[in-house]
């Protein structure tokens, strides 16, 4: 592996990190003045930073660890139980002058990412506006992408860490849906709740009231999330929180000059090309099951709302950031071949 794809210099932005960290796909950069480790930077510092109001334009100085973890080129013999003892995934091999000659990297530290077997709720009940004309034929769940419809791509995900109890709350064309899955072979086990109306993306919990009783997770049929769900999980555990929406860095710049005025007309700024970066929810949780008894039965709502509900009474709920690179919206026709391309890669 070449190091410097895992390399970064303090002057770099939080946000050419996180790409950095996405291409890399190890989850720690290592930062560096020419050649000298000074510190190291992961993908939790990153999320810990944007938790407590940080932003992407900020430089990789403010975010990284500058009591980074290292061995001594001469003693690259001892790396994996280094890397066991300190419970990290890597480790770069430095001289003397603390120049990094080598990283090493520990692959499946402990088996906890097939651990989590935690059940799994798809909402798959919606019409698929964005995909018509598609979804005129198919219900959005069996959109192919590739050799596989989204959705089955969506369970591989899980499926990878052990997850293997799915819950499907279907409506539009939904004999389709149970045809399909019908007709496969698999390994895992699949549970179909009809909606007899349409009942938002909250509302269809309800159906499951006394079905599931383990912190679940939950996601909507149109999206893939390339993240490591044993991370959020743990973050999920570990915040004691009873919703946790995972949601993607949104970075956009204005390609104007953005003008305030006051009501005279005057002009009190002028932003020329100003910066943004706000945290959008995708449609993927972890939630606690006593949420599902507290819906009540055939009321439409979407899950958001549920969320405020839960947040008006101060019940814990958390966000959990990860990149945008991280997320394929395949809800909208044109990300479906970018999709395609990005899937075949991974």
């Amino acid at each position: 592996m070449d190091i410097n794809t895992i390399c970064i210099t303090e002057d770099k932005t939080v946000q050419e990190a996180m790409k950095q960290l996405d291409i890399s796909s190890q989850q720690i950069l290592y930062v560096t003045n020419g050649k000298k480790l000074l510190a190291s930077l992961t993908d939790g510092d990153i999320r810990r930073h944007l938790l407590k109001g940080g932003q992407l334009t900020d430089k990789v100085k403010s975010v990284s660890n500058y009591h980074p973890k290292y061995i001594l080129a001469r003693d690259a013999t001892n790396a994996n139980n280094f890397m066991r003892n300190e419970n990290v995934h890597s480790v770069p091999f430095v001289n003397e002058e603390l120049e990094i000659l080598d990283v090493a990297f520990l692959f499946n530290i402990n088996n906890s990412k097939n651990q989590i077997n935690a059940p799994v709720i798809i909402m798959a009940g919606g019409k698929g506006t964005r995909l018509q004309p598609y979804t005129k034929v198919l219900p959005k769940a069996l959109i192919p992408i590739g050799e596989q419809p989204i959705v089955e791509h969506i369970m591989n995900k899980f499926i990878g860490y052990g997850c293997t109890d799915f819950h499907y709350i279907v409506n539009h064309k939904r004999q389709m849906i149970k045809a399909y899955f019908n007709e496969e072979k698999t390994g895992y086990n699949i549970t179909f709740y009809d909606e007899t109306t349409p009942l938002g993306t909250g509302g269809g919990l309800s159906l499951l009231k006394g079905k599931i009783d383990d912190t679940f997770f939950m996601t909507n049929c149109d999206s893939i999330l390339n993240a490591d769900y044993n991370e959020i999980y743990k973050f999920h555990k570990e915040q004691k929180s009873i919703v946790t929406m995972v949601c993607v860095n949104k970075h956009f710049t204005i390609p104007y000059g953005v003008i305030s005025t006051d009501e005279n007309g005057g002009i009190l700024e002028i932003k020329e090309k100003p910066e943004y970066s706000f945290l959008t929810n995708i449609g993927f949780y972890l939630v606690e099951p006593e949420v599902l008894y507290g819906i009540e039965d055939n009321l439409a709502i979407d899950f958001p709302e549920i969320i405020d509900q839960l947040r008006k009474k101060e019940i814990k709920v958390n966000a959990y950031p990860v990149s945008e690179m991280s997320w394929l919206d395949i809800g909208k026709p044109d990300e479906m071949e970018r999709a395609l391309s990005l899937l075949e890669r991974r």
